[in-house]
């Protein structure tokens, strides 16, 4: 159903399904698909390729052109996923060359005045709290949690199942499981309350808590602590994941801290 005061290009494909509220505005070469509910006063600009039952709450702007001087034109796209909800006044920025698009999964909430820029993969069932703001190239694993008013810089990479507390200035990759607090984020303990939301036995806490005492609590430093990682540790699917993580993290990890506070 299509309010007769919004305006979408007559190009544009939305499925019969969809919902676009008055003075919401689609671009050409959108879509939009089934059960989705665009807000009044939502932005639409070309590229954009929105999933089924998403929401997208008023004054939010998706697939606009990057805010990035390299940027000259291209044909980019910006991808929503399936079940996301976006509130108010999000900006979510289309890719440029480098990757040619940005990319947000199923099920994720992006919470209001959050910013997306160019380059971006988010997983699925992701959340990002009011405020926060992505640099361009980020990559964000499933089931992530950052807390609101974060800033994360350019090119990071946030592993799955991790949580990072609000305000955090995110310079640094973050591993997959973990709780990053402070400034500068580091390792605070295992993400285990949401771990075991998600169906995360005892047992595999257990586990990822003495990998990480190993990366985060033995004074070693990173190669050392991948060799005990990999000769005394069982291989599984969970340990691999860690160790494959710091090993591709060419801006390195958060550190941890002592016994004193310091890092």
């Amino acid at each position: 159903m299509n309010q007769p005061l919004a305006y979408i290009h007559p190009s544009a494909k939305i499925a019969p399904t969809a919902i676009i509220e008055p003075f919401s505005t689609i671009y050409e070469n959108v879509e939009i698909g089934e059960g989705t509910w665009i807000g009044p006063n939502v932005t639409i600009m070309e590229g954009a390729r929105i999933g089924k039952n998403c929401k997208i709450y008023p004054g939010t702007v998706i697939s606009a052109e990057p805010q990035d001087l390299k940027y000259e034109g291209e044909k980019t796209l910006t991808y929503i996923g399936d079940n996301t909800v976006i509130r108010e006044c999000v900006t979510v920025n289309k890719g440029t060359n480098a990757l040619g698009y940005t990319k947000i999964g199923d099920n994720c909430l992006i919470m209001a005045t959050a910013h997306i820029a160019h380059d971006c993969i988010i997983g699925n069932h992701v959340i990002l709290v009011n405020g926060v703001g992505l640099a361009g190239h980020i990559e964000i694993g499933d089931h992530a949690f950052i807390g609101g008013m974060s800033a994360v810089h350019q090119f990071t990479k946030i592993g799955e199942h991790s949580f990072i507390a609000g305000g955090s200035h995110v310079r640094k990759d973050i591993p997959p499981f973990v709780k990053a607090a402070r400034n500068p984020p580091s390792y605070v303990g295992i993400n285990s309350i949401g771990l075991r939301r998600r169906g995360f036995t005892s047992e595999k806490i257990t586990e990822l808590q003495n990998i990480y005492r190993v990366l985060f609590q033995k004074s070693k430093n990173v190669a050392q602590a991948l060799a005990v990682l990999e000769a005394d540790f069982e291989a599984t699917p969970e340990r691999d994941q860690i160790i494959q993580f710091i090993q591709g993290s060419p801006r390195g990890v958060m550190k941890g801290y002592n016994s004193r506070g310091e890092i």
